[in-house]
């Protein structure tokens, strides 16, 4: 709120399209799309056939660009791999991860496979930490899922640049 106070102050001389926006509020409109039922609509999102291609990091590029956010593309030239992310934005560390937060976690027995999603909220299941992780293609779905955090590898956020100055 105080960035879209700032911009109003400035003259809205700043990239209003990264001011306030919340991927993962986007992301939470999807859930429940499965990758056959919902293949069509699907693709059409996400850029691949989901039943073809691994589309975990294709969803979450496709919520950065609904939100006017900049994704993995912009920083890597495999923006379909989930560890893509892992040069996306800048990097959290583990005690302040916040909600919304880009989440990478290996996934798969080759060096390059991962698993990529939005960070929810941390809970506890039988004593053991978890995290909740909004994603495309967990169980061929969009939906939430817990991980346990001490797999990540890594966090990373979006900031948003104004006049130079970096703000989160």
């Amino acid at each position: 709120m105080r960035l879209l106070i700032l911009a109003l102050l400035l003259g809205g001389c700043i990239n209003t399209a990264s001011v306030d926006t919340e991927p993962f509020i986007t992301a939470e409109t999807y859930v429940g799309l499965h990758e056959r039922r919902h293949r069509e609509y699907l693709k059409r999102l996400v850029g691949v056939d989901p039943v073809h291609t691994e589309w975990c990091a294709a969803f979450v590029n496709a919520i950065l660009e609904i939100d006017g956010i900049p994704g993995s593309e912009s920083v890597s030239d495999y923006p379909l791999t989930a560890r893509s992310f892992l040069s996306w934005g800048e990097p959290v560390i583990r005690e302040e991860i916040q909600r919304g937060d880009v989440v990478i976690f290996p996934r798969g027995r080759e060096s390059w496979q991962g698993h990529v999603g939005f960070y929810i909220e941390t809970t506890y299941e039988n004593e053991k930490e978890q995290w909740v992780i909004l994603g495309g293609n967990q169980d061929n779905t969009v939906s939430y899922a817990t991980f346990d955090p001490k797999r990540a590898l890594g966090i990373r956020r979006y900031k948003v640049k104004l006049y130079g100055m970096d703000t989160q």
